[in-house]
């Protein structure tokens, strides 16, 4: 499941990723891949059963196959040079996974510890691991030379010369909310997040605290940059779980995706025992695909029932979103990409899977380099922080969890509701009819946000067709008689003013 960067814009057609399953034994587990992707030769993630509850054992047991295996390996080489013994070290466990909807482990296994495991009662399924990479008062305040995008979702009708650039939001936007933006890191010393944004985890082995890439550091400024940000006073966590080149494996991220619905979890504990004042919940952003992978479709959808709203980018592949992850993960946000002009990006994946479309088209945000650098760039991993971002501005108008009414703490499940119930209906222009046609709004600037869901939604009327507009330019309207008679009446008088006022200059 190669993932991509969502941001550099890919070849428009691509062939719909499947999935292959091998079985040996009747009652050996299956091995799932997908013909889409590019493996990770002798890489697997490993899911249990729902029966197991403490996997510490089948953790011991398959390191002492693993051991066992390479030991007889090594002995059979040291007898035999003669004999087709692979010279491959295998690591053996790698990851271990721990969410209430998804319990495994990830691996580097020789194919008789993969047989072993294959066999074990625990053993719901095997996914081959694969490559991913990087896809591209109440009154409001306004941010003048906005990006366009940041102007987009705060005005309900398409942008004009007096709007383009003005972006309306409510001052304390993102307060008391934790983003994690899960991609190839962010570059926490930018000037644009004001000390808000802080290194979480480094999941690649041996890689840097460090984004040498830039998307990720992009996406982090979208969500909650000072000047770039929707949300500008969230505060950040890095998640590093792609590499500087923007690739990366497919079992590195679903444990990114663990971590990040861990220190929710854990943040909102603190909350409630008084160690972290004013807190009001966590988002996450994933601008990041490729081919479908169930594991990390299940990861995401336990971390979003875990209580973490979370954000996922359609993809670029001008494709149906439901063939690829994490963008076919029901219980996440998934979004497509929007222009200026108000069209559907032409890169843009659409479909059933798609639940709302954000700005994605030349995005200026911060950057790698220097403290102050910024970059220009595309594609829905552009458009899928501007709705991390405003979930997370949602959430800021949110009680605290650490109040009294924090027991009117706003669902996951709710908030997407609600995000795509408030939208701009039929904005936007080339949206496949199996596709929602809703771009996102923030409400405008309001802080109130009980009266920003009562208000509900917008319906754009009906642009006319391109059919319509040619026969408008041929159409000849005739005056009635009276009309005629009242303009050339008009006409004389103020030619007669012109030829006194003239004649008095003379």
């Amino acid at each position: 499941m190669k993932y991509s960067l969502i941001a550099a814009l890919p070849a428009l057609a691509a062939a719909s990723p499947t999935f292959s399953t091998e079985t040996i034994h009747k009652q050996s587990a299956p091995v799932l891949s997908s013909t889409s992707a590019k493996e990770v030769p002798n890489s697997y993630m490993v899911v249990f059963k729902k029966h197991v509850k403490d996997a510490s054992k089948h953790h011991d047991w398959v390191q002492s196959v693993h051991s066992k295996n390479t030991q007889e390996r090594m002995e059979l080489r040291k007898r035999s040079s003669d004999l087709p013994v692979s010279n491959e070290v295998f690591a053996g466990l790698k990851h271990t996974y721990e969410l209430s909807g998804l319990k495994g482990y990830s691996g580097h296994f020789d194919d008789e510890t993969l047989e072993a495991i294959r066999n074990h009662p625990d053993v719901d399924y095997i996914e081959r691991d694969s490559e991913v990479r990087i896809l591209g008062g109440d009154e409001p305040e306004t941010e003048n030379n906005s990006p366009w995008g940041l102007a987009r979702i705060s005005h309900r009708d398409s942008l004009s010369f007096g709007t383009w650039n003005k972006y309306l939001y409510a001052a304390d936007g993102g307060e008391g909310v934790d983003v994690y933006v899960i991609d190839t890191g962010t570059n926490v010393d930018h000037v644009d997040f004001e000390g808000r944004a802080k290194w979480g985890k480094t999941i690649p082995n041996g890689d840097a605290d460090e984004d040498g890439n830039g998307h990720g550091t992009h996406c982090s400024g979208t969500v909650a940059g000072k000047k770039y940000g929707v949300a500008k006073k969230a505060h950040v966590y890095a998640v590093k779980v792609l590499r500087s080149n923007g690739s990366g494996t497919m079992s590195d991220v679903v444990k990114g995706v663990e971590f990040a619905a861990k220190s929710h979890s854990e943040a909102v504990s603190a909350a409630k025992n008084g160690k972290k004042k004013g807190f009001k919940g966590s988002t996450a952003n994933m601008s990041l695909g490729g081919g479908k992978s169930t594991t990390l479709d299940m990861a995401v959808n336990a971390a979003v029932d875990a209580g973490l709203h979370f954000a996922v980018a359609a993809g670029n592949d001008n494709a149906d979103s439901c063939n690829y992850s994490p963008a076919a993960a029901e219980n996440a946000v998934t979004v497509g990409a929007s222009t200026l002009l108000d069209e559907r990006a032409y890169f843009s994946n659409y479909g059933k899977c798609n639940d709302i479309f954000a700005p994605g088209l030349n995005i200026l945000s911060t950057w790698i380099g220097s403290k102050h650098a910024t970059n220009t760039i595309s594609g829905t991993s552009m458009a899928s922080p501007h709705i991390a971002g405003l979930l997370a501005y949602m959430l800021s108008l949110q009680p605290a969890k650490d109040s009294a009414y924090a027991v009117a703490d706003i669902t996951p499940k709710k908030l997407k509701a609600n995000l795509i119930a408030i939208g701009t209906v039929g904005a936007l222009s080339d949206v496949p009819s199996n596709t929602a046609n809703v771009l996102a709004w923030n409400g405008g600037g309001s802080s109130n946000y009980t009266d920003i869901i009562e208000k509900g939604g917008y319906t754009v009327k009906k642009a006319a067709s391109k059919e319509e507009e040619k026969e408008s330019e041929f159409r000849i309207t005739i005056p009635s008689l009276s009309e005629l008679e009242d303009d050339f009446e008009k006409a004389k008088e103020s030619a007669g003013r012109k030829a006194h006022h003239v004649g008095g200059k003379l």
